[in-house]
C-alpha cells in the first residue's frame, strides 16, 4: 500500500464517479457495481468532464467536478473524446485533473491472464513519472519550427523513484530503471542520476537500469524478462501500451496515478467512439483500476485480490468480449462480462 497523508479514514472509502464519454459510460458502472459488489460500503459521487461536457456546459473540467474529486480524494474516471481539430478554449480534462491533483506517479500493471496468447509469466509493473516530460506542455513554434520542451526535475524523478522503490520493497520486485541517457545526457541524465540515488535509499530492492529501446526490444521477446520498469513519463506511457498488448490489449489494462493526498483509478484505453454505445466495450480494465484503488489507496488488498481473483476465474471459464476472444470463441457484451464478475465474487 502506498502511504497516504490524506485525512480519508479507509474504512469509509469515498469515489468520485466520472464516466466521460464513448465507452466511458459503459465501462464505468459496470465498474463501480464491481467495486460495490467486494466493497459495500464504497461512497459513490457522480461528476462530469470529457467533450460532451464542454459542449453542453462550455468547460471539459467544471469546477463542481474539481470539487467532488477533491473531497472523495479518490477518482474513478472513465475515457474522453477528443475532437479531430483543434477547438477554442478545450483542454483535456484528464491531463487538466493529474494536475490539480497533483497525482505524479502512475502504475500501469500487466499480468499473464488466461487468455489465448498471453505469454503466462507476465507479471510486470510499469511506474511511469505522470507531470513532467514531453507533456509538461511546454511547447512554441517560430514558423516553420516546433519546440517542444522535456522537462525533467530532481524533485519529480525523486518522488516516482521512492513509490517504485517502496512497492518493490512491499513485493520483491526487482527495479530496472528506464533512460536514454547515453544519448540525452541532460534530462535522461537527471533522471538516472536521481532515481540511482532514491535506489540506494532502499537496499534491499535489486536494481538494475536498461536504455529505452534495448527495454522494448526484450521486453518483446521475453516478456517476463522484467519487474518493475521505473520511467519518465513518454517511456512509461509507450512501454506500458506495448505490454498491455502482451497482456490481452487496452481493454485489460488498469491504471492508477498516486499522489500525496489523491488518486485517479482509469483504464488506460480511449472513448473507442467506433463501438461506442454497441454494448460490447471490455469493462476489465476499468473495474481493474478499481481494484487498484482498494489496494493502493483505501489499503483493502483483500477486496482487490477478490476483484482480481474474479477477472481470472470468469476469463478461465472461457468468457470473452470481442476485443480478447480469439478466432472462432465466443463473446459477450459488457454487462454479461459485469454479471459473471459479480457471480464469481460470490
Amino acid at each position: 500500500m502506498i502511504s497516504q497523508p490524506n485525512d480519508q479514514p479507509t474504512s469509509q472509502p469515498r469515489l468520485c464517479v466520472i464516466p466521460g464519454d464513448g465507452v466511458g459510460r459503459e465501462v464505468i458502472p459496470v465498474a463501480v457495481e464491481v467495486l460495490r459488489g467486494a466493497l459495500p460500503e464504497l461512497g459513490v459521487i457522480e461528476a462530469q468532464a470529457g467533450w460532451e461536457t464542454f459542449q453542453r456546459t462550455g468547460t471539459s473540467l467544471p469546477q463542481e467536478t474539481l470539487q467532488a474529486a477533491r473531497s472523495c480524494g479518490a477518482v474513478l474516471f472513465g475515457a474522453v473524446a477528443s475532437p479531430s481539430h483543434p477547438v477554442e478554449g478545450y483542454r483535456s480534462p484528464i491531463v487538466a485533473l493529474r494536475r490539480e491533483l497533483d497525482v505524479y506517479a502512475n502504475l500501469r500493471p500487466v499480468r499473464g491472464w488466461p487468455l489465448s496468447g498471453v505469454h503466462p509469466a507476465l507479471d510486470l509493473l510499469v511506474v511511469r513519472e505522470n507531470t513532467e516530460g514531453l507533456y509538461a506542455g511546454v511547447e512554441r513554434r517560430d514558423g516553420d519550427t516546433a519546440v517542444s520542451e522535456r522537462i525533467i526535475t530532481r524533485r519529480g524523478s525523486a518522488r516516482v523513484a521512492q513509490v517504485a522503490c517502496r512497492l518493490a520493497a512491499e513485493s520483491g520486485r526487482r527495479v530496472t530503471i528506464v533512460h536514454k541517457a547515453n544519448v540525452v545526457r541532460v534530462g535522461d541524465g537527471l533522471w538516472r542520476d536521481t532515481c540511482l540515488a532514491v535506489a540506494g535509499d532502499y537496499p534491499q530492492v535489486e536494481t538494475d537500469e536498461g536504455l529505452v529501446d534495448a527495454v522494448a526490444y526484450h521486453l518483446v521477446r521475453d516478456p517476463g524478462r522484467y519487474q518493475l520498469l521505473l520511467c519518465p513519463n513518454l517511456y512509461g506511457d509507450i512501454l506500458s501500451d506495448l505490454a498491455a498488448a502482451l497482456g490481452g490489449g487496452l481493454g485489460m489494462a488498469p491504471s492508477l496515478s498516486l499522489g500525496q493526498r489523491f488518486a485517479i483509478a482509469e483504464p488506460v484505453h480511449g472513448a473507442a467512439p467506433d463501438i461506442a454505445g454497441q454494448g460490447v466495450a471490455n469493462p476489465l480494465g476499468a473495474l481493474l483500476s478499481g481494484a487498484l484503488l482498494a489496494r493502493h489507496w483505501w489499503g483493502r488488498p483483500d477486496v482487490a485480490d477478490a476483484i482480481e481473483t474474479a477477472v481470472e476465474r470468469t476469463l478461465a471459464s472461457g468468457i470473452r468480449t470481442p476485443d480478447i476472444a480469439a478466432p472462432g470463441e465466443p463473446t459477450t457484451g459488457t454487462q454479461a462480462m459485469g454479471q459473471a464478475i459479480l457471480d464469481h465474487l460470490r
